[in-house]
This record gives C-alpha cells, structure tokens and sequence, in this order.
C-alpha cells in the first residue's frame, strides 16, 4: 500500500494509529517499544521516528510505502 505525505514527514506513531494497525496512540506506542514494526526492513523501537517519503515500514505481513 502506499500512503501519501501531507508535510515533509510523518512521526511512526502517528503512521501506525492513521492506517489502523492500532487503535490508539498507547497500543502504537507498545507495538513499537516490542519490536514488531519494521521500517526499511529493520525493527524501530523509537515512537517518533519522523518517516520521510520512500520510507517503508512493516507490521506482521502488512506493508506501507511513503510518497
């Protein structure tokens, strides 16, 4: 899937409760403090990452592309 930026980037957490991989704010945050997301084929652990376009992030078999 491919996801188009409104500003120069997006934080990880915000990414992740935008597209529905979490409900709120609190379980994007846990996701990513547990390691289950990928972002460029590497797990992240920081919450605000700022995601820039061509950017990839990951979630089990779920894949999203920046533009």
């Amino acid at each position: 899937m491919e996801l188009s930026l409104r500003g120069p980037y997006i934080e990880l957490d915000n990414l992740i409760k935008h597209i529905g991989w979490a409900p709120h704010g609190a379980a994007a945050k846990e996701l990513i403090r547990q390691g289950a997301v990928q972002v460029n084929g590497r797990p992240e652990s920081r919450v605000r990452r700022k995601l820039k376009a061509g950017d990839t992030v990951s979630f089990r078999d779920q894949t999203v592309v920046l533009v």
